[in-house]
């Protein structure tokens, strides 16, 4: 399978009153390859929700662009104009699900007069009964009784209104769906529906591809295909779900996992510990490694002065630290 979107060397900052810069996306490369699920994970505050919005194009000030590339379909999306955006990349391929997309519906709204617009936008032959009949479609197809097109969003629970927004963002079969922290407001059994209904996307083909942002790294046990693993802005680790799950290699990446309980079979005994410190202040990071301040295996002259690259220390799995290689290695 091929990458359907490859960015390389991300940079983007938040710009405050003041003229300081927050490095919220800090040289950022990864790729999302066709019929994956990529899970990225980290602490609040590390970047993935900014990176969610440099993936799809939906950056606005006080958030900029400053370097890098983001490739869909061949063509490098951030030196796109706004309208070929608009009309060729947003929504056909590349989709998200934002953080908080249960707020995201208009409440004086009907669901069908927002997929009506959404339909619209993107169509502007389309009538307003074929928008609804392709809606209509879609949402039995996917077990979502279409009476709820004829709903507010004040009359649906905060499950169905999740699931009502994914479904919306998927209408234009998009090749990457990017779903932010989509579970992060839900019950158990409200999360367990909404991981079936982006399978259930990908099993009919109409995504090809979940890019799904969490910090509750156990959901991605049995969803994900590989995990990265963000930290300060910055990749620290990427590699098949197993290993970073049961065996990752960065400290981070370990006393990440060893901060939650993962319920499976050989791990509910594992001692349950805190990361130490706290996470570093975006506008002034650490130099060197931007974990090194927290680090069990800090090296002084080495992890406080110089950028450890991410390298590939087994097959499909790369780390930043170190430990691997580099100077040391």
């Amino acid at each position: 399978m091929g990458n359907l979107l490859t960015a390389t060397g991300l940079k983007s900052y938040y710009r405050t009153v003041q003229g300081e810069e927050i490095k919220a996306v800090d040289d950022v490369s990864l790729e999302v390859r066709e019929g994956e699920v990529l899970g990225i994970a980290g602490e609040s505050g590390c970047g993935k929700s900014t990176l969610a919005s440099v993936l799809s194009f939906t950056v606005l000030p006080p958030l900029y662009i400053l370097g890098g590339e983001v490739r869909a379909d061949g063509n490098n999306i951030l030196v796109m104009d706004r309208e070929t955006l608009r009309r060729e990349i947003k929504g056909k391929y590349i989709s998200i699900v934002p953080q908080g997309a249960m707020n995201s519906l208009n409440p004086t709204m009907r669901i069908k007069n927002f997929v009506i617009d959404v339909l619209e936008e993107h169509f502007s032959e389309i009538s307003k009964e074929e928008a609804l009949q392709r809606a209509r479609e879609r949402f039995e197809a996917l077990s979502l009784p279409s009476r709820v097109l004829d709903a507010y969003p004040h009359q649906l629970s905060g499950g169905m209104k999740q699931r009502t927004v994914t479904v919306i963002s998927t209408l234009l079969n998009p090749n990457v769906l990017i779903a932010d922290e989509p579970t992060s407001a839900l019950d158990v059994s409200s999360q367990k529906i909404v991981i079936k209904l982006l399978v259930e996307l990908l099993r009919r083909k109409i995504i090809k591809s979940v890019v799904f942002i969490t910090h509750e790294l156990p959901l991605l046990r049995h969803f994900a295909d590989r995990i990265a693993i963000m930290y300060a802005g910055k990749i620290v680790e990427i590699g098949p779900m197993e290993d970073i799950i049961f065996n990752p290699f960065h400290p981070y990446s370990r006393l990440l996992t060893s901060s939650v309980l993962v319920p499976e079979p050989g791990m509910k005994q594992k001692k349950i510990e805190a990361i130490p410190g706290v996470p570093p202040n975006l506008k002034n990071p650490p130099s060197g490694c931007r974990f090194h301040p927290r680090c069990p295996s800090y090296m002084e002259g080495l992890c406080n002065i110089e950028i450890p690259p991410l390298i590939e220390v087994k097959e499909d799995h790369r780390v930043s630290c170190f430990l691997y290689g580099g100077k040391n290695g």
